[in-house]
């Protein structure tokens, strides 16, 4: 299988109603971070199904084409490909291929979906390589920034906090949603780990904590605990 099929057999999956749920989905209105995306109508699951059928035999010139492409469902599929080839073996030319394709991950599925799954997990493995991240956190590209935080999620599940906590406090001054609520989601995967380590970050930190980054962090605490760090009584 090539690039070319791959595509065709996407749009074979399209409808009308999907390109409009995702146009809405994905906020493509004017002024809003997907202005630019362009969507076929496809869903995630169909996505994920394509790209469990080549992976195996894509080689990265054809890859190329994909995470290239204008409509946001092949670049997707394009990158859970690679993703599927990093669990599968080759990692290191993995990885160093999405980082140097690193423009073609330019909307929050496409972090989320594949940065701690190639980033972060090769950089648990390769942990001389973390000040990738914080050269990242530091880049006027939005999505350079949410990989620095999400990325963190593989060293969250195997209890380890560290990244994840210094990168949070130095993007807390970030002026983006999309951001906020990346933070807000790595603090809640900490407190589902350790609830005592995500409250005193939180309590350290709250002058400087956006509203929606405290709202996503504290989802799982009980409702009598939420409202005393909504209103700051702890």
């Amino acid at each position: 299988m090539n690039a070319k099929t791959i595509i065709k057999t996407l749009e074979s999956f399209a409808t009308p109603e999907r390109k409009k749920i995702n146009k809405w989905f994905f906020k493509t209105g004017k002024g809003q971070y997907s202005e630019h995306d362009a969507f076929m109508g496809v869903r995630m699951p169909q996505i994920r199904q394509v790209a469990k059928q080549c992976f195996k035999s894509l080689a990265f010139n054809e890859i190329n084409k994909l995470i290239n492409h204008p409509i946001h469902e092949v670049r997707h599929c394009g990158l859970i490909i690679l993703v599927n080839q990093y669990q599968l073996d080759n990692q290191d030319a993995v990885f160093n291929y999405y980082i140097d394709n690193i423009h073609a991950v330019n909307n929050w599925d496409l972090v989320d979906t594949t940065a701690p799954q190639i980033v972060g997990n090769h950089l648990y493995q390769h942990q001389e390589k973390l000040p990738l991240l914080f050269n990242f956190l530091h880049s006027p590209d939005l999505w350079e920034r949410r990989i620095a935080i999400v990325a963190t999620w593989t060293f969250i599940k195997r209890g380890e906090f560290t990244p994840t906590l210094k990168i949070a406090k130095l993007l807390l001054g970030d002026k983006h949603d999309l951001i906020h609520k990346a933070i807000g989601w790595m603090l809640r995967e900490i407190y589902k780990k350790d609830a005592d380590i995500c409250k005193t970050f939180l309590r350290k930190n709250y002058p400087q904590l956006p509203r929606t980054t405290l709202r996503y962090a504290i989802e799982r605490m009980p409702k009598s605990e939420r409202l005393h760090y909504l209103k700051k009584e702890f």
